[in-house]
């Protein structure tokens, strides 16, 4: 009875724990481990929606990536592929453009030709009083010849029947694009209109060396109907290789001081001059409200055509007559009547035009400071009929 009292026994004598009624025995057949991806999510203290957003992020990522990766691949292989193994097919092409899709040979194509530029300009003629008016308006798209990419340009305007009477437009600094808007006028009769070609000519301003010529313009007046106003664009040609009639060229230098009104003009050489002349030598006067005023002379030089004088010349000019004052250079020289004529001349002042006027600018711009630059001769009347002067009578010699 005690024994059977004191508990229960199992088979081999062993005693026998007593068993928990809450405990249930674990099935045949399985295991109590637990799995990988719910331990990882318990541990991770988010709801479980946050969970399923960052996922599905992470899953568009992935592929946008591959994608990317797939374009990348895909632009590779067509670049590797050869073009000259691509069929171009010519067969829906109509005839009147297939010869524009066919390449001409390189020894077949001609060079463009070469542009210098476009001139603008009106004519006007006035049968009263028998001038032909020109306006001189604009010039674009020059060709700068010397060194730099831009000029100092500059028209120079006559007709063929009249050579030497020529007008020039102010010089403008560095451009190739110049606004001349000036207007000069030539005498006509209407029976030489049809022999006359106006002849316009471009050309780059140098202070120390000889004008570069940029373009030329020949137009027929007898091709032209001058009955009304024209207002045209032409294309500029190539310069000409031979200049016009010269008369030689000089080279001096302006100075003039305001407070004091001191114009000082210095001589410094001539080149150019006809190889038959004797003994040059330069007159330098100052005109004052058209009536001759004051005037100096350099020495002569002898037995040369480039003379070089290097003299200056001092003129008391008050500031409030500056702008009355013509000042006139003139080459002397003997030829052969043995008597000393003038050679050439040129006009600076106020009444000037082109590279004169504008030495004569820089003068009064740069005050106290010598300007220094080369001028073109022009003919002795054709100076003198733009002052309005009279040409001295002069006596033959005995036995010439």
């Amino acid at each position: 009875m005690a024994h059977l009292c004191g508990g229960q026994t199992t088979q081999g004598g062993k005693m026998g724990r007593p068993t928990d009624p809450d405990s249930t025995p674990a099935p045949v057949g399985t295991t109590a481990e637990a799995g990988l991806i719910p331990d990882l999510m318990a541990r991770i203290p988010w709801p479980r929606w946050a969970l399923i957003t960052v996922a599905a992020a992470a899953g568009v990522l992935v592929v946008s990536c591959l994608l990317c990766v797939l374009c990348c691949c895909c632009r590779r292989h067509r670049r590797k592929k050869p073009r000259d193994k691509v069929a171009v097919g010519l067969g829906s092409a109509r005839s009147s453009t297939t010869t524009h899709l066919v390449q001409p040979e390189v020894g077949n194509v001609e060079p463009p030709p070469q542009q210098w530029g476009r001139l603008q300009l009106s004519l006007q003629y006035d049968s009263g009083s028998q001038q032909i008016r020109v306006g001189l308006k604009q010039a674009v798209d020059l060709r700068a010849r010397g060194p730099g990419d831009t000029a100092d340009p500059y028209a120079s305007v006559s007709l063929s029947t009249q050579p030497r009477h020529r007008h020039e437009t102010k010089a403008h600094r560095g451009t190739l694009n110049p606004v001349f808007d000036e207007t000069c006028c030539f005498h006509v009769p209407p029976a030489e209109l049809p022999q006359t070609t106006l002849q316009v000519r471009l050309l780059d301003s140098r202070c120390f060396s000889q004008h570069e010529p940029l373009g030329e313009l020949s137009l027929p007046l007898g091709a032209i109907d001058l009955r009304h106003v024209l207002e045209l664009w032409h294309q500029l040609g190539p310069p000409g290789t031979t200049e016009a009639e010269q008369t030689g060229e000089l080279c001096f230098s302006l100075q003039y001081v305001p407070g004091s009104g001191r114009l000082t003009v210095v001589v410094l050489e001539a080149r150019g001059l006809s190889s038959g002349l004797a003994e040059p030598y330069v007159k330098v006067q100052l005109m004052l409200n058209q009536r001759k005023w004051k005037r100096r002379k350099t020495s002569a030089r002898k037995s040369t055509a480039s003379p070089y004088f290097n003299e200056a010349f001092t003129f008391l000019v008050p500031f409030s007559q500056i702008q009355s004052v013509d000042l006139v250079l003139a080459v002397w020289a003997r030829g052969l009547r043995l008597r000393a004529e003038p050679v050439g001349k040129l006009v600076l002042g106020a009444r000037a035009s082109g590279q004169p006027l504008q030495h004569w600018a820089d003068m009064l711009a740069h005050a106290r400071r010598p300007v220094t630059q080369w001028h073109r001769l022009r003919p002795p009347r054709e100076v003198d009929r733009a002052l309005a002067l009279q040409p001295r009578l002069h006596l033959p010699l005995p036995g010439s």
